[in-house]
């Protein structure tokens, strides 16, 4: 990861205690990947301290190349049908009260995946039933079988981010879509008529403007999002599109009270803050 010239509140010691070194030695025994891991993300210290991870699954190799994710690109490998136990036997070990489930793309496969999420959710309720899951997902390229076979099993959050403003996904996200996104957090809210929570999150520092900003809140709370998260984006490496600005705090709290103002259930907008940052705060507060 980048870390020159970082102003004074992107600085963070990342303290790898014996907390820590037991959540990563759980995980490889039991072949886990996380986003935590795998993205770089510069929570891992923290969140592994508290025993908490987002576990990745489906491989760590995505079928899409987005230029600011440190996940690998390219040809992904088979979905492994013991996945889901190890995920489940991961959240009983580590007694989660809040899960969070995330993959890559997996545009090779005819429901993008969907049905392996069903799986990891089915899997953790036959060990723990009194847990609050959250999945955060791919576009499934809008396949409505999809979603609906997610709707059936009842996450108790979906997420999915938006990343950027739309004026940048031909940078950022160039194999996404911004209307795409869009219609699927639209269409989860619709059909999951408030039994799921939908949420989803965005990134700051890539260019975007104030005013773009509050036009993908007003975005999201018309689609039925309930949640929204917002922090700063950090380049993985030199081959990732670069840092235009360090946003200062004064403007998360800005951006936070805007979506406030539109009525967002839960709003967690802070230069660290990143889709399953401290998730749990949501669930302890409402469900």
């Amino acid at each position: 990861m980048v870390r020159n010239k970082f102003p004074y509140w992107l600085k963070k010691r990342i303290n790898y205690n014996k907390d820590v070194l037991n959540t990563t030695h759980l995980l490889q025994e039991l072949e886990l990947n996380t986003v935590c891991q795998d993205a770089a993300c510069p929570n891992l210290g923290e969140c592994f301290a508290n025993k908490t991870a987002t576990f990745l699954i489906m491989g760590n190799v995505c079928t899409r190349n987005c230029k600011f994710c440190a996940v690998k690109s390219g040809a992904p490998q088979k979905l492994d049908p013991e996945e889901p136990l190890r995920v489940a036997k991961a959240v009983d070990k580590l007694d989660l009260k809040h899960a969070v489930i995330t993959s890559v793309s997996r545009d090779d496969l005819t429901d993008g995946g969907a049905r392996h999420f069903c799986k990891v959710i089915e899997k953790i309720r036959s060990l723990k039933a009194d847990i609050v899951i959250e999945i955060l997902t791919p576009d499934f390229n809008f396949n409505k079988d999809s979603l609906r076979k997610i709707v059936k099993v009842s996450p108790d959050v979906f997420n999915h981010n938006l990343e950027t403003v739309p004026r940048l996904y031909s940078k950022v996200r160039p194999e996404a879509s911004y209307e795409r996104s869009l219609k699927v957090l639209n269409f989860m809210s619709n059909e999951s008529r408030d039994n799921i929570i939908t949420k989803s999150g965005i990134m700051l520092g890539l260019g975007e403007g104030k005013e773009e900003v509050f036009e993908v809140l007003e975005d999201l709370r018309q689609a039925g999002c309930k949640i929204i998260t917002i922090g700063q984006y950090l380049q993985p490496s030199s081959k990732h599109v670069e840092v235009k600005e360090f946003v200062e705090p004064e403007q998360f709290d800005n951006y936070k009270k805007y979506a406030e103002s539109l009525s967002f259930k839960f709003v967690v907008s802070a230069p660290f803050v990143r889709s399953s940052y401290h998730a749990q705060d949501f669930s302890d507060k409402f469900i």
